[in-house]
C-alpha cells in the first residue's frame, strides 16, 4: 500500500521517514523484499506499478524507443538516456552521472512516457496484453530515469541536486496529473475491470492479472478521473504545490541536519564508551575540525542516541535534544511548522474534492485500516499500554536517583530518560549496553543476515569490490541462487547496494528503495538482466576509524 498512500505527495519513492514518518526497520523490508522475488517464478503479470509514475522496470516499448530516436540530440553526452548494456548488469553508470543530466533526462522520459499512454488509449485491440500489459511496460525510460533520481535525493542529495529537485517537484507533479487525463485512457483501464471477474471465472486471468486490474482503476479513481474538468485542474494545481511544499519540507530537515553541531571536547564526552568517542572525533575530521580536541555530535541518530544515553553532561544532553527534536525550526528561514500547516489545509481540501470531509478519511481508505477510527483505536490501544510501561520506568528511575541522593531540577527530563534508563539496567539488572556492542560489529551483523537469508532461502551474497557506486562507502552484492532444475548451478536474482553510513547531503533514518523493480513482463527480445531488481538498503550508522559497533537497535534496524 505504500504507493498508494503516498501517491499525493511523491513523485517518485523515496523514504516517507524524513517527512512525518519514523524510520522503518529497512534490513528486515531490504531481505524480504530480494528473498520474495527470488522466489517469484510465475510468468504471470505482477503489479509493479499501481501507477504510470511509479513504473521501474527497464523494459523498453516502441513507442518509447520511437521518442528517444526523436530527442537523440539531448541523449547525446547524457548517460541517463544512453544504453547502460556496457556497465555490469546494466547498472547505471554511476561515476558518468551528475545533477545537470537529471533534468533534460527526465523531459525526454516524460514526452516518451505520455507517447506510451497516448498509444494504449488509442489502440483498437481490447486484450489484457494490449491495455493492462502495455500499461505496466510504459514509461519505462522514465521508470529507468526516475529510479536513479529518487535515489539520488535520497542518497546523495547536494546543493546542485536540490536545485533540480526544487525545480522538477512541479513538473513531475503536473505530468503526474496528465498521465491520469490522457484521453481515452480510463475508458481502456475501465473495461479491463469491468471485465475482471468474468475473465477469472472462466480461468482466462491469474489472480495476479485480477489484482492489477484493480490496483490500476484504483489509482486512476483515487487520482481524480471522475471528477468534473474544474475539479481536475484544482485538484493538480493542489497536487502540484503539495509537491513543492513536501519538497522544501524534506530539504530544510536536511539542511539542519547538514549545519547543525556541537563541537565538545574529550573531556565533555565523559561517561560514553569508545566507539562513540572514536565516531565522534570522526565526525570532527569529516566536518573539518583539525584540533586535536575537536569531537563533534551531529543530528544523526547513531550518533546524537547514544550521547543522550551515556553523557554524563546534563547540560550537552539537553542542548542535543533540544535540536535534535527541533529540525526543521532551527532557523527561520526554514520554517517547516508554516510548510506544515499549508500542507494540512490542502490535504483536506485534496479530501473535500474527492468526497471525503478529512485527509484521514481519504487516506486510509484504500489501507487495510479502511477508517481513520479503526487507526486511533489502535493508537489508543497501544498508548494506554506504553504509558503504563513508561510510568514504570519513571518509577524506577526516581528511586534510583533517591537512593543516590540525587536531586534533578525540574525532574527528569526528556534529555534525562536515555540517561538514566541505562543507569537503571546496569545498577538493577547488571546490563550495560556498550559491553554487548562488541559483539554487534557491522560487518558482523552483515554477514549474520546473510547467512540466515542463505539457511532460509538459499540466497548467497558475492561481494563485487570491482563496481563502483555513487559513493565510495557504498558495496554491492550479486545476490545468487541455485537453479532449480540444476542444483549444482546457482543463477542471479538480484543486485543489492549497502549504503550504511551517516554523512552529508543523505537523509536521515533507514529506508530501502530501488533502481530497478523485479518483472517478468519484458518485451520481447529484452536482456533478461532488465528483469532482475537493483535493491538499495540504506542505514545512517557514524562511522568511526575503526569497527563500525552498533547498538542493539541499530542491529535490529
Amino acid at each position: 500500500n505504500s504507493l498508494s498512500q503516498h501517491a499525493a505527495s511523491t513523485e517518485f519513492p523515496i523514504p516517507t521517514s524524513r517527512l512525518f514518518l519514523q524510520p522503518m526497520r529497512a534490513w528486515s523490508v531490504a531481505i524480504q523484499l530480494v528473498t520474495t522475488r527470488a522466489f517469484q517464478t510465475t510468468k504471470a503479470f505482477r503489479p509493479r506499478a499501481l501507477t504510470p509514475v511509479f513504473t521501474t522496470a527497464l523494459s523498453v516499448s516502441t513507442t518509447a524507443t520511437d521518442n528517444m530516436c526523436k530527442t537523440s540530440a539531448i541523449s547525446e553526452g547524457n548517460p541517463l538516456l544512453q544504453s547502460w548494456a556496457a556497465q555490469p548488469f546494466h547498472l547505471p553508470p554511476f561515476e558518468e552521472i551528475n545533477p545537470g543530466h537529471f533534468q533534460p533526462a527526465l523531459e525526454a522520459a516524460m514526452e516518451a512516457h505520455i507517447a506510451d499512454l497516448e498509444a494504449i488509449a488509442s489502440c483498437t485491440d481490447n486484450d489484457f496484453d494490449s491495455i493492462l500489459g502495455a500499461y505496466d511496460r510504459a514509461g519505462s525510460l522514465y521508470s529507468k530515469v526516475g529510479g536513479v533520481y529518487g535515489n539520488y535525493i535520497s542518497s546523495l542529495n547536494t546543493p546542485d541536486m536540490q536545485e533540480v529537485q526544487s525545480a522538477m517537484a512541479p513538473i513531475l507533479s503536473r505530468h503526474r496529473s496528465k498521465c491520469y487525463n490522457i484521453p481515452g485512457l480510463f475508458e481502456k483501464m475501465t473495461s479491463m475491470y469491468d471485465i475482471r471477474e468474468e475473465m477469472a471465472n472462466k480461468g482466462e486471468w491469474t489472480a495476479e492479472q485480477v489484482r492489477l486490474a484493480e490496483r490500476v482503476y484504483t489509482a486512476f479513481v483515487r487520482m481524480g478521473v471522475k471528477l468534473n474538468e474544474e475539479e481536475k485542474k484544482e485538484y493538480g494545481d493542489i497536487q502540484v504545490e503539495l509537491a513543492t511544499l513536501q519538497t522544501k519540507f524534506m530539504q530544510n530537515i536536511l539542511k539542519d541536519e547538514e549545519t547543525w553541531e556541537m563541537v565538545i571536547t574529550a573531556e565533555d564526552m565523559a561517561g560514553c564508551p569508545e566507539d562513540l568517542v572514536a565516531a565522534a572525533r570522526q565526525a570532527a575530521v569529516d566536518r573539518g575540525h583539525e584540533g586535536a580536541d575537536e569531537y563533534v555530535i551531529t543530528l544523526g541518530r547513531s550518533l546524537v542516541e547514544p550521547f543522550l544515553t551515556y553523557s554524563t553532561r546534563r547540560d550537552l544532553r539537553k542542548k542535543a535534544f533540544d535540536a535534535w527534536t527541533s529540525r526543521g525550526e532551527l532557523s527561520e528561514e526554514r520554517d517547516n511548522l508554516a510548510i506544515a500547516t499549508k500542507i494540512l489545509r490542502l490535504r483536506k481540501r485534496q479530501a473535500n474534492l474527492m468526497g471525503h470531509t478529512t485527509f484521514s478519511e481519504y487516506q486510509t481508505e484504500d489501507t487495510m485500516a479502511q477508517n481513520p477510527e479503526n487507526v486511533m483505536n489502535l493508537c489508543m490501544d497501544v498508548w494506554k499500554r506504553a504509558k503504563e510501561a513508561a510510568d514504570k520506568e519513571r518509577a524506577m528511575m526516581e528511586s534510583f536517583l533517591s537512593e543516590k541522593g540525587d536531586e534533578l531540577e525540574g525532574g527528569i527530563q526528556p534529555w534525562d530518560w536515555r540517561f538514566y534508563a541505562e543507569q537503571v539496567r546496569q545498577a538493577n539488572f547488571n546490563f550495560d549496553e556498550s559491553e554487548l556492542k562488541p559483539y554487534l560489529s557491522l560487518d558482523a551483523v552483515t554477514n549474520a543476515v546473510f547467512d540466515v537469508s542463505n539457511k532460509l532461502y538459499g540466497l548467497k551474497y558475492v561481494k563485487r569490490d570491482d563496481i563502483k557506486a555513487y559513493h565510495k562507502d557504498v558495496n554491492v552484492y550479486e545476490v545468487r541462487r541455485a537453479k532449480k532444475d540444476s542444483p549444482d548451478e546457482d543463477e542471479l536474482v538480484a543486485i543489492f547496494l549497502h549504503d550504511n553510513f551517516s554523512r552529508a547531503h543523505k537523509s536521515s533514518g533507514a529506508w530501502m528503495s530501488e533502481y530497478r523493480t523485479q518483472t517478468k513482463n519484458l518485451i520481447e527480445g529484452a536482456d533478461p538482466i532488465e528483469g532482475v531488481p537493483i535493491v538499495s538498503n540504506n542505514n545512517n550508522f557514524a562511522k568511526g576509524s575503526g569497527a563500525t559497533l552498533l547498538s542493539f537497535d541499530d542491529g535490529t534496524t
